[in-house]
């Protein structure tokens, strides 16, 4: 007879750990299921599992992060098990008892619990390395399809540019033939101007084209970054002046010269400027970092202004996506950024959030060893800022 009782009672317990791991794998499944819910379900699901289901309490720490059931105490004796996703330690499942109970296999537990308990870790860590895993596959997903979309308009924006300049630079070129007349009553030569100003802005948006088409390679020699950023400002000091704008410059004294098209990186620092200075309309800061990185120059453009929200983040490489007006954005100016510092070795880096402004990193590789006429230049060269 007590045999059989034993019997029916490991029957039981093996009833209950089957039930946890089922209704574990049902919890998992559900549609739509955050992670945070299911490690919370599976802390309310651990203790009726137990030998002790009254007196049971348990808890899942993962990332940092606590779940546990209402009755968990942390003076008791426990038994865990570690969370271990891709052979790294993210966690543990704690179980305990609140009142004593009468020593067993490992303390007041079972065997079978320690098996059980382990069991769920590992079910743990497969629903964690399995989310991950669907999430890098649609980032690589979106990432295919925004190089496939690029590429497109690349070769769209190729041919449309070609298309465009033999007519723009014969209106170009009329105009301003016209300008040399010597009696152009005054009215019409003010009107022949604006001719050749707005001829000339178009020129420069088919050459962006042409840039972000990479129809136009970039001609590379030894640039000083900081030279650049300099050249920039001058430009822009007045602008920021006007509107309230304060500059403040971290230039890394002694910066190695990087290889590169010089103009092409001043149209990168100029676009990203004159964007800081829009996102601020009522006034600010414009913060213009450089320094080494590495073996890479970090130029770090950075406002204060009204940033960017998620979606948008997400969009802004993307060519003729704009949050401006028609009158003032056409939309190509950091898709153009893009594919400079790309056509550069570099890289570029945003962060930003509403109201919190935004930062722009780029990094681009330096002269080969840092060296300029085989001498490197003067200046710290540990990478630290400043």
């Amino acid at each position: 007879m007590a045999e059989e009782k034993a019997e029916y009672a490991a029957l039981r317990e093996r009833v209950k750990e089957l039930t946890c791991l089922y209704r574990l794998a049902q919890l998992a499944e559900r549609p739509g299921i955050a992670l945070e819910e299911i490690l919370q379900g599976t802390v309310e699901l651990l203790p009726a599992a137990w030998q002790y289901p009254e007196v049971a309490a348990a808890r899942i720490t993962f990332n940092g992060r606590a779940y546990a059931t209402a009755n968990f105490r942390e003076d008791r004796r426990t038994q865990s098990a570690p969370i271990m996703v891709n052979a790294q330690g993210r966690g543990r499942i704690d179980v305990l008892y609140t009142d004593e109970r009468p020593e067993l296999d490992e303390g007041p537990f079972l065997k079978e619990e320690r098996s059980l308990i382990d069991a769920i870790a590992r079910h743990i860590a497969l629903i964690v390395e399995r989310r991950q895993a669907d999430d890098e596959k649609f980032r690589l997903q979106e990432q295919l399809r925004h190089a496939d979309r690029l590429a497109t308009i690349g070769q769209l924006a190729a041919g449309v540019a070609h298309e465009l300049n033999e007519p723009l630079g014969n209106i170009l070129g009329f105009a301003q033939l016209a300008q040399k007349h010597p009696d152009l009553p005054e009215q019409i030569a003010q009107d022949l101007g604006k001719i050749v100003a707005t001829s000339l802005h178009a020129r420069q948006i088919i050459n962006n084209l042409m840039l972000f088409a990479r129809q136009k390679p970039p001609q590379k020699t030894q640039v000083d970054l900081n030279a650049v950023v300099e050249e920039g400002l001058c430009f822009l000091e007045s602008r920021c002046a006007r509107n309230a704008i304060t500059i403040v410059r971290a230039l890394w004294p002694g910066l190695p010269e990087i290889t590169a098209d010089a103009s092409q990186l001043r149209q990168v620092f100029v676009n990203l400027a004159v964007n800081a200075i829009q996102a601020m309309p009522g006034g600010g800061t414009l913060t213009v970092t450089t320094r080494r990185s590495g073996g890479c120059a970090l130029l770090r453009v950075e406002d204060n202004g009204i940033g960017m929200s998620k979606p948008v983040l997400k969009s802004i490489f993307i060519p003729f996506f704009t949050t401006k007006d028609v009158n003032e954005g056409t939309g190509l100016g950091l898709p153009v950024i893009h594919g400079i510092v790309t056509s550069h070795g570099g890289t570029i880096h945003v962060e930003s959030s509403p109201d919190r402004g935004a930062r722009f990193d780029i990094e681009l590789p330096l002269a080969a060893d840092g060296k300029t006429d085989g001498k490197t230049k003067e200046g710290r060269t540990d990478g630290a800022a400043e």
